[in-house]
């Protein structure tokens, strides 16, 4: 796959993510992820562990493509409680690294929402990946 991070001249380095993403090939489009297991079910109501099955099942998605996580272009996090998602961004930032490994060159948005659609949930991901042709 082609990937090129843009960073434009002058701007400062972003920290853990990608200002934006070209990439060029077979486009996957993952539905938002949340912290359930493959039966539907919660077996937490833990933020970081939401977030690490959150991203095993955007994984699992990915390899049912042929993709991995460093085709990943494009995440979008909606969380309901944001203070709590700063407040742990160390243990998330883990939890990240363990599934996806260190793959920073991702264009990612994080936004605050008042409720998603599943009661248990506390988080939700979507992904854009792109495979070389």
């Amino acid at each position: 796959m082609s990937k090129t991070l843009l960073q434009p001249p002058g701007w400062a380095a972003p920290k853990g993510y990608a200002n934006g993403v070209a990439a060029r090939g077979t486009q996957i489009f993952i539905a938002g992820q949340i912290g359930w297991n493959a039966q539907s079910q919660f077996e937490s109501d833990d933020l970081v562990d939401q977030v690490r099955q959150a991203l095993l099942n955007v994984r699992v998605v990915l390899a049912e493509a042929g993709a991995e996580p460093r085709h990943i272009v494009r995440m979008t996090w909606y969380l309901l409680d944001r203070r709590e998602y700063v407040m742990r961004g160390r243990e998330i930032g883990m939890a990240y690294r363990e599934v996806l490994g260190r793959e920073f060159g991702i264009a990612m948005s994080a936004v605050q929402v008042a409720g998603l659609v599943e009661d248990r949930a506390k988080v939700e991901i979507e992904v854009t990946a792109v495979v070389e042709d």
